[in-house]
């Protein structure tokens, strides 16, 4: 049997790719087109995206995939949520803000004193994250002229094929989005003096947006369906982690961790409210019941810090082995049981002092301090912290969504790119106390290149059946605790 191909579009908060996928009965293999950067920009007004770059990069890569493989049937595409663009006579009013930007501090508030967040859980079932979109939307002036908001997938879908429409596992991210029923809820966006206007058409995982514009069917070479699929980058991934129970826990690691389980039903418990789980809507109806981690972007934020100070790259894989390789007993106290002897100060990963770009080493040091911890000295001493307080969080949001949602948890799988970080995956099991299956790095761009597919008649029908192939073709690294 001949391979189908397809092209996925999967954008990150730091980078962006187009790659093929190309599907057989018995594999699925990708191949990366283009890769460029993606990240904020300070203007006058705030942070914001660069989009007309990051559109433009996405345009060309989705040429050369067509130059590469003339037999490519569709397009999806996924990237993170919460963030969006306004249309106003098929115009973008302005950049869209990045989500770190400081002005959603001030919708948290006015939202919360018109509906306070214990209503707002039973309606949208979201963990409460200050840049959630209906905040953002609150304190966005332009949504009183804008006729239409879309989320960055949206956008591009739009921009690409002239239909406005709102997939649902990125709405569901929105808070506006009713987490019983998956549509709109208009009469939240009435009390939050949120235009339903802005509020565009909902599609699911599988149905096609449109075809491209003429203007770009030409320039891409080849007259192509844009086809939804999870359209949040984390609904994608977990159509690819190639869960070997429904008792599996999932991580889908790269800049955030999001831990959590694939249920039938959402969890509205107040226990989940207080402990800041979320409820958002997967491929298929499932819901993906998890708890946002900050998670590599914390090493990588040191890393970078380190690199201006040096002047230098570091090379990351040998620092790793370097912390790796940092004896037990150096400093401080685990805070976790379970680690494998191996005690090293640990730090909150959440703590809100470490979400914003910055000299990272400086404020994890001050928290050691504050909470009367030894600052590691060295820099791998200082990595092996930064990783163990990373896989302490993972650890007890396992625990904790096992808990809430009355599973017993019998493994955890991590994708993404932090999967190929070994140190992390062992202290992960080793706090958990469960095994790690590590892999497919690539778990976004497969989930992708599989719904699309599966709408093409080209992949098995089920998310088991999807993910018993990914298995075959990428199989997974075990971790056991130790």
């Amino acid at each position: 049997m001949s391979a189908r191909a397809v092209v996925a579009v999967d954008l990150g908060a730091t980078s962006g790719r187009v790659v093929i996928g190309r599907i057989t009965a018995d594999a699925v293999e990708l191949e990366l087109v283009s890769r460029f950067p993606n990240g904020p920009v300070e203007r006058e007004d705030g942070l914001h995206w660069d989009f007309g770059a990051l559109y433009a990069s996405i345009v060309d890569g989705l040429a050369e995939a067509v130059r590469r493989e003339p037999a490519i049937e569709s397009i999806g595409i996924d990237s993170w949520a919460v963030d969006y663009g306004l249309l106003r006579d098929g115009q973008l009013l302005g950049e869209p803000f990045h989500y770190r930007d400081e002005r959603t501090e001030r919708g948290v508030a006015e939202v919360h004193d018109i509906v306070p967040f214990a209503q707002l859980y039973q309606r949208n079932g979201l963990q409460f994250l200050p840049f959630n979109t209906l905040y953002q939307y609150r304190v966005d002036a332009r949504t009183a002229e804008a006729e239409a908001a879309l989320l960055i997938p949206d956008l591009v879908a739009w921009l690409l094929t002239g239909r406005q429409v709102a997939e649902r596992t990125n709405a569901s991210t929105t808070g506006l989005l009713d987490v019983r029923s998956a549509q709109w809820d208009l009469e939240l966006a009435e009390q939050l003096g949120i235009p339903h206007r802005i509020l565009p058409e909902l599609v699911s995982p599988g149905e096609t947006i449109g075809h491209l514009r003429p203007e770009i069917a030409a320039r891409i070479g080849a007259d192509l369906p844009v086809i939804a699929v999870g359209s949040h980058d984390t609904a994608s991934a977990v159509v690819a982690a190639p869960l070997v129970s429904a008792n599996a826990a999932y991580i889908s690691c790269g800049t955030w961790g999001l831990v959590g389980l694939e249920l039938e039903a959402p969890v509205l418990l107040d226990a989940a409210r207080a402990a800041n789980f979320t409820n958002e809507l997967g491929v298929d109806g499932r819901i993906r019941f998890l708890h946002n981690v900050t998670g590599l972007w914390l090493l990588s934020e040191s890393i970078r810090a380190w690199e201006d100070e040096d002047g230098s790259p570091i090379d990351l894989p040998a620092l790793l082995a370097e912390a790796g390789a940092v004896e037990s007993g150096a400093a401080g106290d685990t805070g976790a049981a379970g680690a494998a002897d191996v005690t090293v100060p640990l730090f909150d990963a959440n703590d809100p002092a470490l979400s914003a770009p910055g000299d990272m080493p400086a404020r994890i040091a001050a928290l050691l301090q504050a909470s009367g911890h030894e600052v590691p000295v060295g820099r791998p001493a200082f990595v092996r912290t930064i990783v163990e307080s990373i896989a302490a969080a993972f650890a007890e949001a396992v625990r904790t969504a096992a808990e809430l949602a009355d599973r017993s948890v019998d493994s955890i799988h991590i994708v993404g790119g932090g999967s190929l970080n070994r140190l992390l995956c062992q202290a992960t099991a080793d706090r958990s106390g469960l095994p790690v299956l590590a892999g497919p790095v690539e778990a976004t761009a497969l989930g992708n290149v599989l719904v699309q597919a599966r709408a093409l008649g080209a992949a098995p029908t089920t998310l088991e059946e999807l993910r018993g192939l990914v298995a075959r073709t990428h199989e997974p690294v075990r971790y056991d605790p130790r």
